[in-house]
């Protein structure tokens, strides 16, 4: 599903300061500890007015960070587009091949395809002053940069499960499979990595860095698998109880779902603590080069971070006290956590014949 969304505020404030000639309340996102010419650069954005996003975070978890850019930054639009992964992906490529480049920022849960987007050319080379506040893991070649580190979890209804006692570990949950695969028939779920970005990283992940990969797969086979395009998709199944349990899915939308229904579980395996990252880049050839400098680095400020972590999406950062940052969720891996690191070694799974042999791998296990 593509959405878009128009988000602008302070236009009043705007002109005020136009008129005025007031610098400073043009300026006034400008933090502390910015580089002595940070002003020019706002003062470009704002005359850009707009910045575009192509992006796979929904529109409601979104908004806390569009509104906060908005109320640092009065007068430059933001175009919003929420295009799933693939969507991004393929649009990004097709409007360069048109030459008609209509992002500013590319920002999705895809780590794979957006380093493909970078070895493709696609992406502007620029160094946030926020840099130095990142993992090293978390920034390629100051050309691709992590915004968040997110836990894949296994989430279960409680109700449903009854008296099956959840799985803590991956260990666990392929013995939880092959011990209960016809009770559990039709009950379980995870992504389908033939139709999501975020599914195929994942699992590409988990066979790369695992040994008992394919042993999952194949246990979950058995079940008469459900496989989705999407967390929330999963997250509807397991709370009507048509599923009673889903792993490999999404574990901050997975705890942040927890928190509004006590029938849900969530557990972060600490033998299997893999985390993902929502990537955000800077389009080659941007409409608005200025506008797109000014939010990403304040996606990856502390203010940015703040409200991303508010709305559910843990923060990169460790100085976020709101929500989870990368030090809480470490703890809740029992210090486990295995950020994917955001490196050329993404591009991995972009090789055809790669890809060919995970989907033939993925197919056999399914069938068992």
């Amino acid at each position: 599903m593509i959405t878009r969304r128009h988000f602008v505020a302070g236009a009043g404030a705007l002109a005020a300061a136009a008129m005025t000639g007031n610098r400073s309340a043009i300026a006034q996102g400008v933090p502390a500890g910015y580089p002595a010419g940070y002003g020019d650069l706002v003062d470009k954005a704002v005359k850009e007015g707009a910045v575009s996003i192509y992006t796979s975070t929904d529109d409601v978890q979104g908004r806390p960070l569009i509104e906060a850019f908005r109320a640092a930054f009065p007068g430059i639009r933001v175009d919003y587009n929420d295009l799933g992964t693939n969507g991004a992906y393929n649009r990004v490529i097709s409007e360069a091949a048109a030459k008609q480049v209509g992002s500013d920022i590319v920002w999705t849960s895809a780590m794979d395809l957006q380093m493909v987007l970078v070895s493709k050319g696609q992406a502007e080379t620029y160094t946030s002053p926020e840099a130095a506040q990142l993992p090293a893991w978390a920034n390629f070649n100051d050309q691709l940069y992590a915004t968040s580190v997110e836990p894949v979890a296994i989430m279960y209804n409680k109700s449903m499960l009854g008296a099956l006692k959840p799985p803590q570990t991956r260990a666990e949950l392929i013995a939880f499979l092959q011990t209960n695969k016809d009770v559990l028939k039709g009950k379980v779920a995870s992504f389908d990595p033939e139709k999501s970005g975020s599914g195929f990283l994942f699992f590409n992940n988990d066979a790369r860095t695992t040994t008992d990969t394919w042993e999952l797969v194949k246990a979950f086979g058995g079940t008469d698998p459900k496989v989705y395009g999407s967390s929330g998709a999963m997250r509807e199944k397991i709370a009507s109880g048509e599923h009673w349990i889903a792993f490999n899915l999404i574990g901050s939308y997975a705890i942040e779902w927890a928190k509004k229904n006590s029938n849900l579980g969530v557990v972060l395996p600490p033998d299997h603590a893999a985390a993902f990252s929502r990537v955000a880049n800077i389009s080659k050839g941007a409409p608005h080069p200025a506008a797109a400098r000014v939010f990403l680095d304040f996606l990856l400020s502390q203010r940015g971070q703040t409200a991303m972590a508010g709305s559910g999406a843990p923060s990169i950062r460790t100085d976020v006290s709101e929500g989870l940052n990368i030090a809480k969720l470490n703890e809740m891996a029992g210090g486990k956590l295995k950020p994917i690191p955001v490196s050329a070694a993404l591009l991995e799974a972009s090789d055809p014949k790669t890809r060919a042999e995970f989907f033939q791998k993925w197919k056999q296990a399914l069938r068992g």
